[in-house]
């Protein structure tokens, strides 16, 4: 958080399914109540992922609850897809990248930017079933390794 930002939601799905290339930082189009359930961390990532239409990035599947003090003026449909805004270069670099075989991007954390919501959109190439063990194994062995080290210091 030295940099300002309050992570709201992080997708850690996506960083067991995908191996991370590169990430970008995008805007997104909402509506009041939708800020207002990202402030309330109601947001969930978990299906979420970037598509391409018309030159623009749009933000699919990516679950926003209802604001229930809203009442009818809120948004009504939490899947909505949702706007990405970002520079055109950034946009004809990853529309490069997903063109591109085995490439996808993938929401993987929302924070809070001087009070506006942002989306880490990451350009990502899919990890297949022994690459999730191999993590997992390296993962385990350095949580075992950090147990014994506080063990000796103890």
């Amino acid at each position: 958080m030295a940099d300002g930002r309050k992570i709201i939601a992080r997708n850690k799905k996506a960083f067991h399914e995908y191996f991370i290339e590169e990430s970008y930082q995008a805007g997104v189009v909402l509506m009041g109540s939708e800020i207002k359930s990202i402030r309330g961390n109601r947001i969930s990532l978990q299906e979420g992922f970037i598509q391409e239409m018309g030159g623009e990035l749009w933000l699919m599947q990516v679950n926003i609850a209802p604001y229930e003090q809203a009442s009818f003026f809120g948004h009504t449909d939490p899947l909505r897809p949702r706007k990405l805004l970002l520079k055109k270069k950034e946009i004809a670099r990853i529309v490069t990248q997903l063109r591109e075989r085995g490439y996808t991007a993938v929401p993987t954390q929302v924070y809070l930017v001087g009070g506006l919501a942002k989306v880490e959109v990451s350009i990502a190439r899919g990890k297949k079933l022994y690459d999730k063990r191999d993590t997992l194994a390296k993962k385990d062995a350095q949580r075992d390794i950090q147990r014994a080290l506080k063990d000796r210091y103890e």
